[in-house]
């Protein structure tokens, strides 16, 4: 079964170039970047207990650097995205001792309030960020020579990078490590009683969930050519927790799965209906209802039921 299951993945993530048209492809690379920023913040609230409604900080934040480095200051690609990672690092870092020093509601409110600051600036500082207008005609990077300009070539450089960080963060949340922080998230004093740092695996994890938001949001200026506020808003952080929480959270397929059926409804429940967030919500709340641990898990119980009943 689960040969079958990663034979059926590698074809629907190989197929899309070959088989469907310029939207679609387009289409997929979206999903796979949407599917990154929703998997670096399972990191904090699937497996780290960490509910953020900051997150979109980091993804808006890389964009911006790497618009900025390349479009006003004439760096390259290499450098501006070096930069605008290594940038959006430190600042995980910075916030995460201000976040920490909450938990719970008390947490998700400082990321919320952090991320508000960071999206009021972008609007106030238009000198530099454009404000409203935001910033255009960006250029995608040509690594090792290759033009990603069409989106068939884009689409296989945003598939590495979404492997490359799909195996990252499973290893990670597979690592001692990640038993730790379970473990600080299901019996934070017991682990501390056991001679573990709860706030210092918190901060790592902080840190390493940024650093991936960071490089979604990479993905994402290369992908529009263009960032505005509103990549630093409360929506684009509310949609990424609604597709971790409705994919599954605290599991590593969950989250691409929520990512994708959140992009899906947007992109095309938004063409026929002006308030398609109540859509989302009433799936969302559907979702919730009948399978109350996420869509991978539900089915997952699912089948496992099927099977004890077939035999």
């Amino acid at each position: 079964m689960k040969w079958f299951a990663v034979a059926l993945t590698a074809g629907l993530l190989l197929l899309p170039p070959f088989i469907a048209g310029d939207f679609y492809v387009n289409l997929a690379s979206q999903i796979l970047i949407a599917a990154i920023f929703a998997l670096s913040l399972n990191l904090l609230v699937g497996f780290g207990g960490m509910t953020s409604l900051g997150h979109a900080s980091y993804l808006g934040v890389a964009a911006y650097i790497s618009a900025l480095l390349t479009s006003k200051y004439g760096y390259g690609h290499g450098t501006s995205a070096i930069v605008s990672i290594a940038a959006t690092t430190m600042m995980a870092a910075f916030f995460g001792v201000i976040a920490l020093r909450a938990t719970g509601l008390g947490f998700l409110m400082i990321t919320l309030a952090l991320s508000q600051v960071l999206w009021g600036l972008a609007y106030r500082l238009s000198d530099i960020t454009g404000g409203d207008n935001g910033i255009a005609g960006l250029t995608r990077p040509t690594p090792f020579g290759i033009a990603l300009d069409s989106p068939a070539s884009f689409y296989w450089f945003v598939l590495i990078v979404a492997l490359f960080a799909f195996l990252m963060m499973t290893a990670f949340v597979s690592s001692a490590f990640g038993s730790s922080l379970k473990g600080v998230r299901d019996q934070p004093r017991r682990m501390a009683a056991l001679g573990f740092n709860p706030w210092l695996i918190r901060w790592i994890t902080f840190i390493y969930a940024g650093f991936w938001g960071g490089v979604s949001g990479l993905l994402f200026v290369y992908y529009s050519k263009y960032i505005h506020p509103t990549a630093l808003s409360t929506q684009s952080s509310a949609e990424a927790l609604l597709g971790v929480i409705a994919g599954g959270s605290g599991t590593i397929a969950g989250p691409v799965v929520g990512a994708t059926l959140v992009l899906l409804l947007k992109n095309y429940a938004s063409a026929y209906i002006e308030r398609w967030n109540m859509l989302l919500g009433l799936v969302f709340l559907f979702i919730v209802l009948v399978m109350p641990t996420g869509i991978v898990p539900g089915v997952s119980k699912l089948l496992a039921g099927l099977r004890g009943r077939l035999k």
